[in-house]
C-alpha cells in the first residue's frame, strides 16, 4: 500500500491529548509512521494512549528526533503547513491540491506532512525543508485549526486521492531532502563567493529558488547536474583571484 510510505511529523508538539487524537486519525486512514522532533511532552503517558484508543501502537513506534532535518532525513519530499502568508510563504496548496501532488510521489519514495507547534506553527527555517507549503482554508473569524484536526484534514484528502488514483508512481526517484539541502549548502556558498547574495539577508534569493525548484521535485541526477554548474562556477571565480593575484596577464579559457 502506497500509505506506507507517507509520515506524519510533528515539530515540537506540547499537548499529549493532541498527539494521540493525531495517531488516531492516523490510523483512520492508514497511515503509521508517526515523527516527533524535540516533543514537549511525553507522548507515552496516558492521556496520548486514551486519545489514540486503538492506534497505542503508532504512539509506541514513533520516532523521537533532535530536529526536524533528521526526521526528514530519508524523504524525498516534504510538505509543510503553514496558516501564515507573505514572503516566503507563497504559492500555497490546499489540501486537496496538495493530496494530488504527493500521492503519484508516494510510489517513488518517502512523502512527509509536517506540522508546526500548536501556538506557533512552523518557523520559517523550517519552511525552508519543505519543498510545498499547505494552507487550510479557514474563517478569518478563527483562522488558526487544531493541531489534530489539521492532521485529518490533510490525510482525508490524501486518503480520497490515493483511492482515486491509478497511479503507482513513475520509477522516478526523487532526491532526498538530505541531498536537497547539500545543493542549497553549496549554493548558498557559491553565490555568497560571487557576490550574488545580500549579506545583510542572504536567504532572500535562496528561499525563492528553494520554492521553485521544490515544485520541480528534483531527482538524484538533476541535483548532481546543479551541483556540476556550481562547481564550474566555484572554479571560474577561484581562478578569477588567482588572475587577479599575477596581476590579470592571464585571461580564462573559453
Amino acid at each position: 500500500m502506497m500509505l506506507a510510505n507517507l509520515s506524519v511529523v510533528l515539530v515540537a508538539p506540547s499537548g499529549a491529548l493532541n498527539i494521540g487524537s493525531v495517531a488516531r486519525a492516523m490510523a483512520n486512514f492508514g497511515v503509521d509512521d508517526l515523527r516527533l522532533v524535540a516533543p514537549q511532552t511525553d507522548h507515552l503517558q496516558d492521556a496520548a494512549r486514551k486519545m489514540a484508543v486503538k492506534a497505542t501502537p503508532i504512539l509506541e513506534q514513533a520516532q523521537v528526533c533532535d530536529d526536524l532535518l533528521h526526521a526528514l532525513s530519508d524523504c524525498h519530499f516534504a510538505l509543510g503547513t503553514t496558516r501564515r502568508f507573505g514572503k516566503y510563504r507563497e504559492n500555497l496548496l490546499h489540501p486537496d491540491e496538495a493530496a494530488t501532488t504527493l500521492v503519484p510521489l508516494l510510489g517513488n519514495g518517502r512523502v512527509a506532512l509536517v506540522f508546526g507547534r500548536e501556538d506557533r506553527g512552523l518557523k520559517t527555517e523550517e519552511l525552508d525543508l519543505c519543498q510545498r507549503l499547505i494552507t487550510i482554508p479557514t474563517s478569518n473569524l478563527l483562522p488558526s485549526m487544531n493541531l489534530a484536526q489539521s492532521v485529518a484534514v490533510c490525510l482525508y484528502e490524501v486518503a480520497k486521492a490515493h483511492g482515486s488514483s491509478t497511479l503507482a508512481g513513475n520509477g522516478r526517484k526523487l532526491a532526498t531532502v538530505s541531498q536537497l539541502e547539500d545543493l542549497f549548502d553549496h549554493m548558498r556558498r557559491s553565490f555568497r563567493d560571487i557576490g550574488y547574495l545580500d549579506p545583510q539577508n542572504p536567504e532572500h534569493i535562496l528561499r525563492a529558488v528553494r520554492r521553485f525548484l521544490g515544485r520541480a521535485a528534483l531527482d538524484p541526477r538533476e541535483v548532481r547536474i546543479l551541483r556540476g554548474m556550481l562547481s564550474q562556477i566555484d572554479w571560474i571565480e577561484q581562478e578569477r583571484h588567482r588572475l587577479a593575484g599575477q596581476g590579470g596577464n592571464d585571461t580564462l579559457p573559453d
